[in-house]
């Protein structure tokens, strides 16, 4: 009359609960994006993203120091330069804006790793991630052009004092072409986190505004992935360990956690999940609403990825749920 096996023992009391709990989110897990523009002293708030700025590099040094004070091992590194060309200039010069920004973090606060975006769009005149034919308006990357250019972008940034390179661009070959030009540098011991699955979402929306990114015409579809494809980003994956990754992406992670589950059986490498712009709006929003509890919807989210195997979690709420997370 009486069931024999009762679920709820084990959940009758807080302490119970923590001693039996098979997923734990600590800041060893997070990774915190930073954007970095010119000038100084500039803290410009990203409109659609709330408690998000825009941050020169003196901001983003002292940005970097809270951070490390939070026990927040990483940062990743995205930047806007101050002017655009189809060479994607500022991307791999020397004195391009993350290139400086990770300098001057690394000199501020050497033991914070300091991870970097190797990617062109956001120096690119047209918003793409690489080379276009001219006259090209349908924003179809040249592909193999386009490798030369991330290679040289991720030798700079390796020059400037970057801990690990993280290409987002999905060209076919990136990892292999960066890893042979790191390689050639001199950096073989610099680690790769592939963008391996990236898809082409709807969820970046507010990150082009960040990143002043968007694209100028036509969209990104021939060469990020379709939302609908699954068994697509275990070949990408299998791809990007063959050329050399590190490390491996999903991005998104919110409505891509099949995919994480999926990375993860598939690889015994670290599989990191994008916690993406998109996401981490529609929360703010509705937490200045007062529709939810965000303390408690970012750590319910947040535990989720570590659930569908993520072992790293690059995410906006990084602050935050470090704070959380003390107390």
């Amino acid at each position: 009359m009486f069931p024999i096996h009762r679920p709820r023992r084990l959940r009758s009391h807080p302490q119970l609960r923590r001693m039996v709990r098979e997923n734990i989110v600590t800041t060893n897990d997070l990774i915190y994006p930073l954007f970095a523009v010119p000038g100084e002293g500039i803290a410009q708030e990203v409109k659609s993203m709330p408690g998000v700025y825009q941050l020169s590099i003196d901001k983003i040094v002292e940005e970097a120091k809270e951070v490390y004070d939070l026990g927040i091992p990483s940062i990743i590194l995205f930047g806007i330069p101050d002017d655009k060309d189809g060479e994607a200039t500022g991307a791999w010069h020397d004195c391009g804006i993350v290139q400086k920004a990770t300098t001057a973090v690394k000199e501020a606060v050497p033991d914070l790793i300091v991870m970097v975006d190797t990617c062109l769009c956001e120096y690119t005149a047209h918003g793409h991630c690489g080379y276009l034919e001219v006259g090209d308006l349908t924003g179809r990357v040249l592909n193999d052009p386009t490798l030369e250019l991330l290679g040289k972008t991720a030798v700079s940034q390796a020059k400037a004092g970057a801990d690990i390179i993280a290409p987002s661009g999905m060209m076919d070959g990136f990892v292999q072409a960066i890893r042979a030009a790191l390689d050639k540098a001199g950096y073989q011991d610099l680690p790769i986190m592939s963008y391996a699955a990236k898809y082409a979402s709807a969820y970046y929306g507010p990150f082009r505004d960040a990143a002043e990114s968007a694209p100028q015409f036509g969209d990104r579809r021939t060469y990020q992935m379709d939302p609908a494809n699954g068994r697509e980003a275990l070949k990408e994956i299998e791809l990007d360990i063959a050329e050399g990754a590190d490390m491996l992406m999903v991005k998104p992670a919110l409505a891509y956690m099949d995919i994480i589950w999926r990375v993860k059986e598939a690889t015994h490498l670290p599989v990191a999940a994008y916690n993406v712009s998109g996401e981490y709006s529609m929360v703010k929003a509705a937490a200045l609403n007062g529709w939810i509890d965000e303390e408690k919807v970012v750590m319910e989210t947040l535990t989720a990825f570590k659930r569908s195997g993520a072992d790293l979690i690059l995410t906006y709420h990084a602050k935050d749920a470090a704070r959380w997370l003390a107390n």
